[in-house]
């Protein structure tokens, strides 16, 4: 069979890989890793305070970035790698992501890569996490330790797809819980534990569900603080990225 352009459709020469350069050359990259606050970034900071309540203590502002606007025949590349075990395709934008963060102020000094999960009767049922295949890509570029086991769902959950932004935060809340065994190797690793995590999925939405995680990862902070751990996570900031992102 010939390959052909995921977006367009239109058949690939030789040199060509994945998208056509037309299709390349006209990619809707969003900028939003050049840019603190940032549509994204304001949606899963607002869904970050909601999560928190009562509890003012600070902690610093989570980034937020996407490659490109999930739109047009651009869902595709999203598609290709979660409903069609593309991984060439992963690893290629992931990558891509990963160089793009890295030229950015903002997630440079990422430490730790933590993909979105999937609960395990769906990951079983896909046979992989589309999450982990671009968080490793996104690690290795920039030079940060991946732990792909760190979360895990608590329960199963029905997809967030024909759900609105109400009925996302209530779908994924209580979800997510850190793996207490990967955990506390985590906190205790030398020379530092890590201070700026970033949650990796394939698309955002309303950020439901990276703001589900970041609550997860918080809850483990506090109790390791109450603990007398050493960490002090007025430090630890906790961005998200993903390859697309809806435009809104």
């Amino acid at each position: 069979m010939p390959r052909v352009c995921l977006v367009c459709g239109k058949v690939l020469e030789a040199e060509e890989e994945h998208l056509c350069a037309a299709c390349w050359k006209d990619l809707p990259r969003t900028r939003y890793w050049k840019l603190r606050e940032n549509p994204m970034a304001e949606g899963f900071n607002a869904l970050i305070q909601r999560n928190m309540g009562e509890n003012v203590q600070y902690q610093p502002y989570g980034y937020a970035a996407a490659l490109y606007f999930y739109k047009g025949g651009y869902r595709e590349i999203s598609k290709a790698l979660k409903y069609k075990r593309n991984f060439a395709v992963g690893r290629c934008f992931g990558k891509l992501l990963g160089q793009t963060l890295k030229e950015s102020d903002l997630f440079r000094d990422v430490d730790l890569v933590v993909p979105i999960p999937l609960h395990w009767t769906r990951r079983w049922r896909r046979g992989y996490n589309q999450a982990e295949v671009i968080a490793w890509e996104v690690a290795r570029e920039l030079g940060a330790r991946c732990e792909p086991r760190l979360l895990q769902r608590a329960r199963h959950t029905r997809t967030q797809t024909h759900l609105n932004a109400e009925g996302r935060a209530q779908n994924v809340a209580g979800a997510f819980r850190v793996n207490a065994r990967d955990w506390r190797r985590l906190i205790k690793q030398k020379p530092a534990s890590p201070r700026h995590y970033l949650l990796i999925d394939d698309v955002f939405t309303t950020g439901a569900t990276a703001a589900a995680c970041e609550r997860a990862i918080r809850e483990a902070l506090r109790t390791a603080i109450s603990a007398r751990n050493s960490i002090n996570a007025s430090r630890i900031r906790i961005s998200v990225a993903t390859l697309a992102c809806v435009e809104h």
